[in-house]
């Protein structure tokens, strides 16, 4: 084996997954010296051609993942008559799952990256809830896909994190009467707005539950029922100067509630 080892990754993508594989492999040879050059979206026998002349020019192997089989045969053949190595990386493992699945692959490239593209989307989507619970900071609501509107304990945080795991960005902002909303709550699209309203006596003994979780007695004002009318009053005079859905939580699950929230956003969002 020469000096310093050259692999050339061949993808129908953008060959990430093949260079992780090399890289496994070539770490056990020559002190893990090498080089590697990725070839991506090679979806033609002309750039197969390339592939081949310049593994074989250099001494190197060509490492392929390509979901089409008909190139994957056809890159076996130009390596098989020009001397040169190539690993199929995901030729084997994919004849083997249709095997045993007893169905045929979609054969389309750059599948996991879209899987992983998903994943970060809803990660960032988490950490947005996250930032922008509870009011903390105005700037989210901009920047928002939804924005929950509602006095305390109408379930808005865990709302948010789970219309996150639905991959959508979703601040939450609490409305108190001593405190003003924040402006940027009436410069939005008010169809990103939605207000959870809830029935009095419901948000009576879920904070009196409250209370007595913390080691408290009920008979706070937080719990009190002419304080939380007060607060509702306010809570309909807001969602009222914003013009935005208003969805009742008073008898509804969490994911009760946030199908009915998808359906607003889904429907609203198809209009737009």
């Amino acid at each position: 084996m020469c000096a310093k080892p050259i692999a050339y990754v061949l993808s129908d993508s953008i060959g990430e997954t093949a260079e992780l594989v090399i890289k496994a492999g070539l770490s056990q040879y020559n002190n893990g010296e090498y080089k590697i050059q990725r070839i991506p979206y090679a979806e033609d026998k002309s750039t197969v051609d390339e592939a081949i002349m310049l593994a074989k020019e250099n001494e190197g192997i060509i490492g392929f993942t390509i979901v089409d089989p008909e190139l994957r045969a056809y890159i076996n053949e130009q390596a098989d008559k020009n001397g040169v190595e190539a690993i199929d990386i995901m030729g084997p493992m994919m004849r083997a799952m249709e095997r045993a699945f007893g169905t045929k692959p979609r054969l389309k490239p750059g599948l996991v990256h879209k899987l992983d593209e998903d994943y970060f989307k809803k990660v960032e989507a988490i950490e947005f809830a996250v930032k922008y619970d509870d009011g903390r900071d105005p700037r989210g609501i901009s920047r928002a896909d939804i924005i929950l509107i509602g006095v305390s304990r109408t379930s808005k945080t865990p709302l948010s994190q789970y219309l996150a795991l639905k991959r959508l960005k979703v601040a939450n902002v609490p409305i108190l009467p001593e405190v003003d909303p924040p402006e940027e709550l009436f410069m939005v699209d008010p169809r990103k707005c939605i207000g959870l309203q809830i029935s009095p006596e419901k948000l009576n003994d879920i904070r009196k539950e409250r209370l007595k979780s913390l080691g408290l007695g009920d008979q706070a004002t937080y719990a009190n029922l002419q304080r939380i009318h007060q607060e509702l009053d306010y809570f309909h005079k807001v969602v009222k100067k914003i013009g935005c859905k208003v969805v009742d939580v008073s008898n509804k699950a969490v994911e009760e509630t946030a199908n009915v929230i998808l359906q607003v956003y889904q429907k609203q969002a198809g209009g737009k």
